[in-house]
C-alpha cells in the first residue's frame, strides 16, 4: 500500500514576512511561534535566512516546482543531453568522411 504525500502548503510573501517579524520581535521561543502559526520551526529559520540574504527580493518565486513540471524538466534535460551527444558524433563522422574524400 503506497501512501500519497500531502501536497505542499504554500504561503504568501506577506505571511512569511509577518512570521519572521513575529519570531524576531517576540519574547516567546520560536517553536511556540511556529506552532501558533502552523509551520515548522526550522521553516521560520529558513525564511529568516532567506530574508537576511536576499532582502526585498526574498520570497518572489513560486517555490518548488510541482512533481509534473519537475519530471517534465528532467526528461527534457535528458533529451537535451542525448541530442548534444548525437550532434558531437555526427560532427566527428562528417570530419572523418571529409578526410576520406581528399
Amino acid at each position: 500500500m503506497e501512501r500519497k504525500r500531502k501536497p505542499y502548503k504554500t504561503y504568501t510573501r506577506e505571511f512569511k514576512l509577518e512570521a519572521v517579524k513575529l519570531m524576531e520581535a517576540s519574547e516567546r521561543p520560536s517553536s511556540e511561534v511556529a506552532r501558533e502559526l502552523g509551520v515548522r520551526r526550522n521553516q521560520l529559520y529558513k525564511w529568516r535566512d532567506q530574508l537576511s540574504q536576499k532582502g526585498d527580493h526574498a520570497f518572489t518565486g513560486q517555490g518548488r516546482p510541482t512533481k509534473e513540471k519537475q519530471s517534465e524538466l528532467t526528461s527534457l534535460k535528458q533529451e537535451n543531453t542525448r541530442l548534444k551527444e548525437e550532434i558531437e558524433i555526427l560532427k566527428k563522422a562528417a570530419a572523418y568522411f571529409a578526410r576520406e574524400l581528399k
